[in-house]
């Protein structure tokens, strides 16, 4: 399990290798631009080789690229759609030319219209943007459904990922955050392998590729989204050490998004993580055979 952060590239790209570096992780996560903005950042190729340089003399081995916000590929609204585009094929031509492991997209928002006509306009703008990109992947997030976010269920994924082509670069990046609050009971482990039997039998944990590891400050089925650091919230440390120690996670990178440094994650966040996950693993091995 490769436990790491997301991190800010202010300074230059190879800042945030630096940045993950000094908080113990061994993957991390960035913007790729201004989360706020529409205008991209525009790297020159001695930015990309500077990152990719920094990388290969660090202990990082996995590295994500989170979609900005502003983007809804759902949008009724085509001039919001063909900006949304235009950014998700950015992210994933910058994640070809750093190597990323993939770029995390929250789907989109049918906001109060219909829901299958929301994910079929998805549907058009990932598909472009993966056939005007080259070899990053696309993670796909599920949402805490709030507001008409596409993406609440695993029917609502895979539907997406069909309405795109059920392209190869598609996968999932879970968020435990979002699964508690969207009704996913993942703080056990009965719980969250019935969670994951669903996954698998409506997706395909085949598409699973990263995990965003937030706790959650609002209660199962909330469809809130608010993150709390590690063991703060309805999670707890007893939860978190269940769901880290889930062995299909094991080869995932796994970004905690909100931590103790004034809602950054900071080094104790990384080590407490890495301790959650040892006494889940002892919890396990300890229960009876079935």
């Amino acid at each position: 399990m490769l436990i790491g952060a997301h991190v800010s590239p202010a300074g230059g790209l190879y800042k945030a290798v630096e940045r993950g570096t000094e908080l113990g992780a061994e993957s991390i996560q960035i913007f790729n631009q201004s989360p706020r903005m529409w205008r991209p950042t525009n790297y020159a190729e001695d930015d990309f080789a500077r990152f990719r340089e920094a990388r290969e003399q660090s202990p990082i081995a996995a590295v994500l690229i989170h979609a900005v916000y502003l983007l809804n590929c759902a949008s009724e609204d085509p001039e919001i759609r063909a900006k949304s585009l235009t950014s998700l094929t950015h992210s994933l031509r910058v994640g070809d030319a750093i190597g990323a492991t993939g770029v995390v997209l929250h789907p989109g928002s049918a906001k109060t219209g219909h829901v299958g006509e929301a994910i079929a306009r998805a549907g058009e703008v990932i598909a472009e943007a993966l056939a005007e990109s080259e070899r990053c992947a696309l993670h796909l997030e599920d949402t805490a459904g709030a507001g008409g976010t596409l993406g609440r269920s695993f029917e609502e994924l895979a539907a997406l990922i069909e309405a795109a082509g059920s392209h190869k670069r598609l996968g999932m990046c879970l968020d435990s955050c979002h699964l508690l609050a969207s009704g996913y009971e993942v703080r056990t482990v009965e719980g969250l392998d019935e969670t994951l039997a669903d996954c698998d039998r409506i997706v395909g944990l085949g598409r699973l590729h990263s995990i965003h590891l937030n706790d959650s400050m609002t209660a199962l089925g909330s469809n809130r989204d608010r993150h709390a650091a590690p063991g703060t919230g309805e999670f707890g440390e007893d939860g978190l050490a269940v769901f880290l120690s889930e062995p299909r996670f094991a080869d995932l990178p796994v970004v905690l998004e909100t931590g103790t440094a004034d809602g950054g994650v900071a080094p104790e966040d990384i080590t407490l993580v890495h301790g959650l996950r040892e006494r889940g693993q002892l919890m396990r091995d300890a229960r009876p055979s079935r």
